[in-house]
């Protein structure tokens, strides 16, 4: 999934940045709270992890305008401010969850996992289409119960796909799942990609929309 890190103390940004990196995520980092607001407005995110005291535009003040405008981002706060008030404020700003500094980075991850499972109205953390289950947790994949190895790019395509399963999943959305600011977007990888999955889960298990992107194949074709 792609998130985007909108934190001011550049120690914990880092090591917040590379642990999620490490996790198979593309993410993005900003600073300042005007920067988070372009960066959402010009690129689709699974998650943010906002900082309340931001310069140039409050963590507070882009949560209330993301949820003014609609945008049901996961959102999960990331700040000092600990005391019982301060949490109610922020969940009641619209927030999806709320981590007192200093946190632990295996509870963010889990954090996370919840909130787009929670915003992609899920039970579990299986995302699962016919014979084919994908766990967000463990990221392990199987096919008619038997585990299927798959790299970090080979399981966020499948991500992509599964999370919308219903829908066509367009070339774009499957690159902003995949890649952060500065990666180096190949021009066939998403084609590579599709086609080892293939290999993996059946030749006819991922439907090409010639034009329009790709979808799993539905029950019955």
């Amino acid at each position: 999934m792609r998130i985007l890190l909108v934190e001011d103390d550049l120690s914990l940004g880092d090591t917040i940045q590379a642990w999620l990196r490490l996790d198979g995520h593309a993410v993005d980092w900003v600073q300042r709270g005007d920067s988070a607001q372009t960066a959402l407005m010009t690129h689709h995110y699974d998650c943010v992890l906002l900082d309340r005291g931001l310069p140039g535009l409050s963590g507070d003040a882009l949560l209330g305008q993301l949820r003014a405008a609609g945008n049901g981002v996961a959102v999960i706060l990331i700040t000092a401010f600990n005391a019982l008030a301060d949490r109610v404020e922020g969940l009641d700003l619209g927030a999806d969850d709320y981590l007192v500094k200093p946190f632990e980075l295996e509870e963010m991850s889990a954090r996370i996992r919840a909130a787009v499972r929670r915003g992609a109205n899920q039970v579990s953390n299986d995302l699962v289409h016919g014979e084919i289950a994908l766990n967000l947790d463990t990221k392990a994949a199987s096919l008619r119960g038997v585990p299927v190895a798959l790299t970090a790019r080979e399981y966020n395509v499948l991500y992509a796909l599964l999370l919308r399963k219903n829908s066509i999943v367009t070339r774009a959305q499957i690159e902003e799942t995949l890649y952060g600011w500065g990666d180096e977007v190949e021009s066939n990888a998403i084609e590579v990609y599709v086609h080892n999955l293939r290999k993996k889960f059946g030749s006819d298990s991922i439907v090409t929309v010639r034009g329009l992107g790709y979808r799993m194949k539905n029950d019955g074709e």
